[in-house]
């Protein structure tokens, strides 16, 4: 088992919006889901992955479990484009010892993220 960690799901309550804040602060290119209310964001074979979709009974939240997105060389960015489409910065670039730089923002539909890159 390479990654303890496979796949994550990011409930929106909207799909374009959240779809436009996710390619522009990760500079991503989203692929529609088949048949779903959800985009998948970018990874190749047996990469970590994860999506982003609208289903009732799902909610976004901003307590809860801590995703870190790969913003890596190029996490100044990511957060300058946070704001500008919709999120908020929690918590600004900050240093977590050997494991790099982050910075903890809500997206667009609420839910609370970080930005990471070494």
């Amino acid at each position: 088992m390479a990654n303890a960690a496979v796949w994550f799901d990011i409930p929106v309550t909207d799909l374009n919006r959240a779809e436009k804040f996710y390619s522009a602060v990760l500079n991503v290119k989203m692929e529609r889901i088949p048949g779903m209310d959800g985009f998948v964001l970018p990874h190749a074979g047996s990469d970590v992955s994860g999506c982003i979709f609208k289903k009732d009974g799902e909610h976004p939240s901003s307590t809860g479990i801590l995703v870190y997105m790969n913003a890596q060389g190029r996490l100044d960015d990511a957060i300058a484009k946070v704001e500008p489409n919709g999120g908020l910065i929690l918590k600004p670039r900050h240093a977590i010892g050997p494991y790099g730089f982050c910075a903890v923002i809500r997206d667009s539909e609420g839910n609370r993220i970080a930005l990471h890159s070494m």
